[in-house]
């Protein structure tokens, strides 16, 4: 399987890449390193980086800037942050991507776990995250030539065990799943 990994050089591609690329050929893109560069916040930059690579079977992103701060600390240009760059860059990755995709191919988006449980000074976090769930579940709805999709939402990733994340985003790739939330150690 040919497997674009955005965000490869991040705390979460660190993890993935080196034990997908045990079984599949991975293509890393991300801001400032891997074999592609891509600005989530930029739709041309999406648009380029999918007509750049061809054949691909299955997209995983796990990329995306946020705002931390508390509530009075917050405003709209703080909200943007992860608006732009984190939650509308994967739905454009999605919105973009279905024409490029193979058929029966996959998307793996990542939220996290204040979409469901908010804690203080993450209000923006739980905007994004909670609207990338959402996005998930609908859009399963309607993507077309079998394209599935699933969102990872992991906990703090420092009290994850790797396989257990690893098995979330494999999960994704390789099991019939659409329109799925996978939790991972709330």
């Amino acid at each position: 399987m040919k497997i674009l990994l955005i965000g490869a050089n991040g705390t979460i591609g660190k993890i993935l890449e080196p034990d997908l690329a045990k079984n599949h050929e991975i293509i890393s893109a991300g801001r400032n390193s891997g074999d592609f560069r891509i600005d989530l916040s930029d739709s041309n930059s999406i648009e380029k980086l999918f007509k750049e690579i061809k054949n691909i079977d299955a997209c995983i992103c796990v990329a995306g800037d946020c705002y931390t701060g508390d509530l009075l600390s917050l405003d709209e240009e703080k909200i943007n942050i992860g608006i732009k760059n984190k939650l509308l860059g994967q739905i454009n990755l999605v919105l973009i991507g279905q024409k490029y995709l193979n058929d029966n191919g996959s998307f793996t988006l990542t939220s996290g776990k204040m979409g469901d449980k908010p804690v203080t000074n993450n209000t923006a976090k739980a905007i994004v995250n909670g609207g990338i769930n959402s996005f998930v579940l609908s859009a399963s709805l309607e993507l077309e030539r079998g394209i599935r999709i699933n969102a990872i939402s992991p906990g703090k990733v420092s009290d994850i065990p790797f396989d257990v994340l690893i098995n979330a985003y494999s999960k994704s790739i390789n099991e019939p799943i659409n329109g799925e939330i996978i939790k991972v150690n709330y």
